[in-house]
């Protein structure tokens, strides 16, 4: 089963095709497509303490357009939805979170991973 969500605002810029974030429960990953074209994913494991990111990957032909961030921000914007803590085992959700602050709320013990409120 996955859900289908088209992220709400993303820095792509115009002309370029559409992203389409997915939330395959499945296969515990936010899969993200740039037009017809799979181009990353960020996986979760769900536990009794909330929803733990381990790790996120962009294909070497989408590096650097910013696609991470759109995965993470799509991701902790379904988290703040489902009123779900999140776990940031991933680094980059780390480094995410570490400069949106506004997410530091979702973190379960954050002096854990090193954020600060």
């Amino acid at each position: 089963m996955t859900t289908d969500r088209q992220p709400p605002s993303n820095g792509y810029r115009q002309g370029q095709p559409a992203l389409t974030v997915t939330d395959n429960l499945r296969a515990g990953r936010f899969e993200l497509r740039v037009g017809d074209e799979f181009a990353g994913y960020a996986t979760y494991r769900d536990g009794a303490s909330g929803r733990a990111f381990e790790h996120t990957v962009i294909a070497a032909e989408f590096e650097g357009r910013g696609l991470a961030t759109e995965i993470i921000r799509f991701a902790l914007d379904e988290a703040t939805r489902a009123h779900r803590r999140v776990l940031p085992f991933c680094p980059f959700v780390r480094l995410f979170i570490e400069t949106h602050p506004d997410y530091l709320t979702l973190v379960v013990q954050p002096e854990r991973f090193g954020l600060t409120p």
